[in-house]
């Protein structure tokens, strides 16, 4: 055994760089699990402020100093935050409340409905059956309900700490985009001269990342946009809580989409019944999902590597259940950085064939 594990350390670590790298790496995971709420602030400012340095570059290129362009991304981001404190947050908050309190009718009503699917269908369910699955279904929904109301207790940041978020986030993107030439300086002076692996990885991340990650939270927006206004239009209850939900569901690759429906379609029922309001709901919402798939997807991601739906999926159970939200967000940018660290990761027995064919 002892042979067998000094060999494939041999073939995988012989490497200074791929021992540094796997350093590094472990030195990340372990931060982020330790003290990794603590730096919240932090990261999120980093990825807000990669966001933003898309806006920078595009102002650069049409003519604008470097200075200026860093001052006018900063300020369309604090108008948008604004915008988001102000506008929406209070909007969906109001919607969520009236939600909850009136989820007891919509659950009441919903059972209506489904009581009288025996008799539809009473060759293939009977009316003690259906009673059963029924009570199943609700103890399950007041579990899941417990859990949320609980959870949603207990996570929910105090004052304190969104008073921390609102004053540093904003500070610290400022001087991550002012100062980003000096800080990438930095890091890569600590980085040793030749360093080949990383070159690779970073190479095959850079242009993937970026586009993935404002390609993302472009779809977010756009789709969030277009199911306000059309379930605004249409006089949908809860229109804003319901398009952040759409929106929010481009996250997840293949489910998202799916989960989402239900409530969409159920708040539908429950306002309107079997009417060609409804119908003309789900052809709307239908359009919307087919727009994202078929337009803007192709569109937004096209210099992104595929991956493999399973392993898509893996990776959002995986940095999901990790971080969270961000690793939901991150989580096919990160599946591409394990792609990209496996194929760059130097292995001395293929480096010893290669010498000896040569």
């Amino acid at each position: 055994m002892k042979k067998i594990l000094n060999k494939w350390l041999g073939r995988y670590f012989s490497n200074e760089e791929a021992v540094l790298v796997a350093v590094m790496l472990a030195s990340f995971m372990i931060l982020t699990a330790t003290v990794g709420e603590y730096l919240g602030p932090a990261f999120t400012a980093l990825i807000i402020a990669f966001l933003l340095q898309g806006v920078v570059n595009a102002l650069v290129r049409i003519g604008a100093s470097q200075r200026m362009s860093v001052i006018l991304t900063f300020f369309l981001f604090l108008v948008g935050l604004v915008t988001i404190l102000v506008g929406l947050v209070p909007l969906v908050g109001r919607q969520m409340t009236l939600l909850l309190s009136e989820a007891p009718d919509i659950l009441g009503r919903l059972q209506v409905f489904l009581a009288g699917l025996p008799e539809r269908y009473e060759d293939y369910v009977t009316a003690e059956q259906f009673e059963m699955i029924w009570l199943r279904v609700s103890e399950e929904i007041g579990n899941i309900a417990e859990q949320l109301l609980s959870f949603s207790f207990s996570s929910f940041p105090s004052v304190f700490a969104i008073g921390i978020y609102l004053l540093l986030v904003p500070v610290l993107v400022f001087f991550m985009l002012h100062d980003r030439d000096k800080l990438v300086r930095f890091v890569t002076n600590l980085l040793p001269k030749k360093r080949p692996v990383m070159t690779s990885i970073w190479s095959e991340m850079n242009i993937q990342f970026a586009n993935y990650v404002r390609g993302k939270a472009i779809e977010i927006l756009i789709v969030g946009l277009l199911s306000y206004a059309a379930f605004l239009l249409m006089g949908l209850n809860y229109a804003a809580l319901l398009a952040l939900l759409v929106g929010l569901s481009v996250l997840i690759p293949y489910i998202g989409a799916t989960v989402v429906t239900l409530p969409v379609l159920v708040v539908a029922y429950m306002q309107w019944g079997y009417s060609s309001e409804f119908f003309w709901l789900f052809i709307v919402y239908g359009a919307i999902q087919i727009f994202d798939g078929n337009v803007l997807v192709p569109l937004l991601f096209s210099e992104v590597v595929n991956l493999h739906p399973i392993a898509i999926i893996v990776a959002v159970l995986l940095f999901g259940g990790i971080w969270g939200f961000w690793g939901v967000f991150f989580a096919i940018p990160l599946a591409t950085f394990v792609k990209a660290v496996f194929n760059a990761w130097p292995d001395s027995s293929l480096a010893e064939l290669e010498s000896t064919v040569d």
